[in-house]
Parts: structure tokens; sequence; C-alpha cells
């Protein structure tokens, strides 16, 4: 059960209650570093398995990031030290690489970063979450910086 907690059975990547423990003390670390944050949600619709999918992910981040397959199937990359321009080249090519195994894929990503649209990881994760939301089967879309 434990395990469960740490990683997803399906994919093997981390696991949902992981990325909520452990955003926090990210979103801690950029604040105290004065670094950004980033934080991209992917959805893959009509591609590869969820063991593909982390294999692809895992080469498409580096060690230092974090991917995490979230309960509902979508994937969730933390990328420290990574403004919405450097997750949009992350994510080009994680698009490029599921869509060579698999090019009826739907992959549709939302963007969010700290701390320019967000300052709490809840913030960081309701504002990646919206953009995916708004982004359609296919698209990206970058979270707007808060007013």
């Amino acid at each position: 059960m434990t395990d469960q907690l740490v990683s997803d059975p399906a994919s093997g990547l981390f696991s949902e209650a992981m990325v909520r423990a452990m955003l926090p003390s990210r979103v801690a670390t950029a604040r105290r570093t004065l670094r950004q944050l980033g934080l991209i949600l992917v959805s893959v619709a009509d591609g590869p398995d969820p063991t593909a999918i982390a294999d692809i992910v895992g080469h498409s981040i580096r060690d230092s990031d974090m991917a995490a397959r979230l309960d509902d199937g979508n994937v969730a990359l933390i990328l420290e030290f990574t403004p919405s321009e450097g997750c949009s080249v992350v994510l080009e090519r994680l698009r490029a690489r599921i869509l060579e195994v698999a090019p009826e894929a739907q992959v549709a990503a939302g963007i969010a970063c700290y701390p320019a649209h967000a300052i709490s990881a809840t913030e960081l994760l309701d504002a990646a979450g919206e953009a995916l939301n708004g982004a359609g089967a296919a698209g990206i879309a970058v979270a707007p910086v808060p007013e």
C-alpha cells in the first residue's frame, strides 16, 4: 500500500500523492533561491500505454526534474529552474517523442510557473490545470499571468 503512495503502479512514475507532498517544498526552494519552477500537466489520448509514456518522459526531462502520473491518468512534470519558455521546449520534445511512437496520439498540455503564474503549490497546480482544460484536445496553453 505504501508503494502506491510513492509510485503509480501502471507507469512506475511517482504518484499524485508524491506530487502533492513534494511540490510545496519545490516551491519553497524556488522561493528561497529566487529561481523559477515550471509545472506541466500533460494529457495523452489515443497514445502509448502508461509504461511507454513513462519511458518517453524519462528520456525527455533532466534528472533533477520530477515526473508523476496523476490519478486521472495525466502526467505532471515539475521542472526546476525553468520558466514557461523552457517548459515549452521540454513539452515539444516530449510531444515529438510520443508522436513518433503513436502518430495518432493527441497530446494536450497546460503550463504554469512559479512565480509568474502562481506563488503557492496549490495555486500552481490550479493554474496548470486550468491551462490544460483550456488547451483543447491537442493544444498547449500557458497559464495567464495574474493581475
